[in-house]
């Protein structure tokens, strides 16, 4: 190997390839302290947990050891640390908070320049001002078979729309299931007043109010089918999936405050919210797919609208209503029960 050659590998730009490609480097020397680090590491760390481990309630000369241990592990550590560890992790955090500011800068002008095209607020002549809303009005029973025009718009000439919003609602509820679920795992650490606490609420559980059990025995039933009647026919007079879905999702709160966690798990579990969720949300993106393709712009889809009134009378919409009721119902349900348990 020529002179110049082992000069390469004692520079910066070597080792620099050697972290990025994630690969150890090949200097003996280097290699050899590192292991030896390593060992001293291993070592004192054994010294450490035995310690730990043997600590008597009133050993302050044992807890004295303990530390001193600890602290020859942390100036080891510091000693041996690779130049990725020291300076890598600055210059990349660095890095990363200006690339972020650069990023948001980027996004709030392209923004920013977008909004400079779009026409005048409150403009007679805007096309929101008189070619949507006509159209929406004139030729929205003919081309989406609802008597509700809204309905139409929403789950008809908006459907990508109201996919998205669904999947909101689904995103939402799975950020709040990673952070605050608990599970067997999670109750471990926690601590014994938390712990005290779940036990407390399985005992209020168990002495439920003999009241608000007669009351929703009667009320759940009616609330619940008050929804469904809302959903089925949100394409034919006010109301939809969103709004029956909440009405659902309010019925089994009821009935999660009247009979406790023990009962409503017979018909509705973390599995159940999984499949049901999941199952709408696939259901409307395959029904719907069409749109993509056939009926962006109200071309012939083949889909027969029916007779206008009738509650199969717009298409897929019937449907569409059914899958956003579903996940509206089991999200507002999710959310109730983690915030107020942490669990399902």
């Amino acid at each position: 190997m020529s002179k110049k050659n082992d000069n390469y590998e004692s520079t910066f730009w070597y080792r620099l390839k050697y972290w990025v490609n994630g690969e150890e480097e090949t200097v003996l020397e280097e290699e050899s302290e590192r292991h030896e680090a390593h060992l001293k590491r291993v070592a004192i760390e054994d010294r450490v947990y035995r310690a730990f481990s043997e600590i008597p309630d009133d050993g302050e000369e044992q807890e004295a050891h303990y530390r001193a241990l600890k602290k020859e592990l942390y100036e080891l550590s510091e000693k041996y640390k690779t130049w990725p560890e020291k300076q890598g992790v600055k210059i990349f955090d660095r890095f990363y908070r200006i690339f972020a500011v650069i990023l948001c800068i980027g996004i709030i002008g392209i923004l920013l320049v977008t909004v400079s095209y779009l026409p005048q607020f409150g403009s007679a002549n805007n096309p929101n001002n008189n070619e949507v809303s006509k159209r929406y009005i004139e030729k929205g029973l003919e081309e989406t078979g609802a008597t509700n025009i809204v309905t139409g718009m929403i789950l008809d000439y908006r459907a990508f729309d109201t996919l998205g919003e669904s999947h909101v609602l689904f995103i939402s509820a799975c950020s709040v299931l990673i952070l605050i679920r608990v599970d067997k795992k999670r109750m471990e650490d926690m601590t014994q007043e938390e712990l005290d606490e779940i036990r407390g609420e399985e005992l209020y559980e168990k002495n439920q109010d003999i009241i608000l059990q007669k009351v929703a025995f009667f009320l759940v039933p009616i609330i619940m089918l008050f929804g469904i009647y809302i959903i089925l026919n949100g394409h034919l007079s006010p109301g939809g999936g969103f709004p029956g879905g909440a009405i659902i999702g309010a019925s089994f709160i009821l009935y999660l405050n009247a009979f406790g966690y023990e009962k409503t798990r017979k018909f509705f579990t973390y599995k159940t919210f999984s499949v049901i969720s999941i199952g709408s949300l696939l259901c409307y993106a395959l029904a719907k797919g069409y749109s993509f393709y056939m009926g962006a712009n109200h071309l012939d889809s083949g889909i027969p609208l029916g007779t206008p009134g009738a509650i199969f009378s717009g298409g897929l919409i019937l449907l569409l209503n059914i899958c956003v009721g579903l996940v509206v119902a089991c999200t507002m349900y999710a959310f109730y029960s983690l915030f107020r348990r942490g669990g399902m």
